[in-house]
């Protein structure tokens, strides 16, 4: 898969340098990778982020998301009821960074928007040991995170409207099994009519690979 972008002049920035947003501040902010000529053509290359929100019986909820984007598939996520949970956002990390651990052979850029939590040092510390490449879209441009943005979309229409998430049974149990129905019963035109699963699935038959095994939590 090829991700098409409008080519930057050349630059020497690299993934592992950054620059404060202000003075003082413990924010870091990556280079926007997936503004060049990236190439994706295999499992846990790109994995992209993102937090959306919703209400369920006048409750407020925040659903934390990590998608791969060479198959659209939903491999970490992190529900709560808090209002600006960052253990959301750190709980969902490190579920993802197990998968890493079982694969070490992939070399993995993780890229989000500039959030707080995002950018912040105890988030981006635990990326230390891993050997995973920060990127990040530019500041208020949410369409350099294009595929996420247009996942979350199509989740919240998706639970409230086909799905029916009503909140009658817990919502992190409904949440947790729209996530399996994304993941493994859900066609993608982009996938050539599979789901995320399938086409992961047909790629390790085709290059005689190990199949990565995903594996979603119950808890949250």
């Amino acid at each position: 898969m090829r991700i098409s972008a409008v080519k930057l002049p050349a630059s020497k920035s690299e993934a592992k340098h950054y620059k404060y947003k202000k003075p003082g501040a413990a924010g870091k902010i990556f280079p926007n990778l997936l503004l060049s000529e990236l190439q994706i053509d295999g499992p846990l290359q790109c994995i992209v982020s993102d937090m959306t929100a919703f209400r369920v019986k006048g409750v407020y909820y925040e659903l934390t998301l990590y998608m791969d984007l060479w198959n659209n598939e939903i491999v970490s996520h992190a529900l709560s009821s808090k209002r600006g949970d960052r253990m959301t956002y750190i709980s969902g990390l490190k579920e993802l960074l197990e998968l890493k651990k079982q694969h070490p052979e992939y070399q993995m850029i993780l890229h989000s928007d500039q959030g707080s939590v995002y950018a912040s040092k105890a988030y981006n510390d635990l990326f230390l040991p891993m050997y995973v490449t920060r990127s990040m879209s530019r500041a208020g441009t949410p369409t350099d995170n294009g595929a996420m943005e247009s996942i979350n979309g199509w989740i919240k229409a998706e639970l409230f409207m086909n799905f029916h998430v009503t909140g009658d049974r817990p919502v992190e149990t409904e949440i947790d099994e729209y996530i399996r129905f994304f993941n493994e019963q859900r066609p993608a035109y982009a996938l050539n009519y599979l789901t995320p699963k399938q086409y992961r699935e047909t790629y390790a038959l085709e290059f005689d690979v190990y199949s990565i095994d995903i594996e979603l939590s119950d808890d949250f």
